[in-house]
């Protein structure tokens, strides 16, 4: 069976029999943790299936799922993980911790370039476009790289002991990622939480609009500024001088006494 009659599903397969033993053994060079590598190439791997088009079209698609599984593993929010914060177990050959902890000091760039330099072989260039850096950058980074690593380790000053010394340390541990169909299945179900997340929100605010619309005002009315006379109120009017026969009438009523009947039925005359 050719390339071209392969199902989306085996193709896949291929790719991930072909690349995640190696790049598992990558990311625990970058992170020092076995956990925290085999899960970088696992979601590398998930991330690919989701987009499996654009990998399966891609020029090299064993160098998008190392790229992928590198930035998963140099991830800056794995410090503030629980299981992180803890140390895990060097491994046993002290030739192989001094290397590994020579490794971890390097800043999480220089410590990738030197590893795709002198442990997978990648030019200044190649290294330059997956990790989006300028190629003078790159070989800055590889040379300070080198530079700490010979400090504390004067024989590996060599790139190829550099280079035996990292395929043996990482050939040391036996790290199993997650099988290929247990990786498509779980991609699909973080699809479908996504995909389900994403409709709750849109509903969410879709009901947030349509209430705000139906209670916001339909137009626009200009505040009064503070110490303006307001207009259109009735005019104010002052009790003018009583009449001729108010007054006589006010005077009739002060000479009664308050109380009585003739209070309450007033005369005629």
């Amino acid at each position: 069976m050719t390339h071209s009659q392969l199902t989306p599903a085996q193709a896949f397969d291929a790719l991930h029999g072909f690349c995640a033993p190696v790049l598992v053994r990558q990311a625990y060079l970058l992170t020092g943790r076995r956990a925290l590598a085999r899960e970088s190439v696992e979601r590398a791997f998930e991330l690919a299936w989701q987009r499996w088009p654009e990998v399966a079209r891609d020029r090299d698609p064993g160098g998008w799922v190392r790229a992928a599984t590198h930035e998963y593993a140099l991830s800056p929010w794995h410090r503030f993980r629980r299981r992180h914060r803890q140390p895990e177990a060097l491994p046993g050959d002290p030739a192989g911790r001094a290397l590994l902890d020579a490794l971890l000091r390097l800043p999480p760039p220089y410590r990738r370039t030197l590893l795709l330099h002198d442990g997978v072989g990648l030019g200044v260039r190649q290294i330059a476009a997956e990790t989006e850096a300028t190629t003078s950058a790159t070989a800055n980074r590889l040379r300070h790289a080198r530079e700490a690593v010979t400090a504390r380790l004067p024989d590996l000053a060599a790139p190829s002991d550099l280079h035996r010394r990292l395929t043996e340390l990482a050939a040391a541990e036996t790290l199993t990622p997650a099988l290929p169909p247990t990786i498509r299945s779980t991609g699909e179900r973080r699809d479908r939480q996504w995909v389900r997340t994403a409709a709750v929100l849109v509903t969410t605010l879709t009901g947030t609009t349509a209430l705000t619309l139906q209670h916001a005002p339909d137009h626009y009315e200009r505040p009064v500024p503070q110490g303006q006379a307001i207009h259109g109120l009735p005019p104010h009017t002052v009790q003018g001088p009583l009449s001729e026969k108010s007054r006589k009438l006010h005077k009739k009523l002060q000479s009664h006494l308050p109380h009585g009947p003739q209070r309450l039925t007033p005369s005629t005359d």
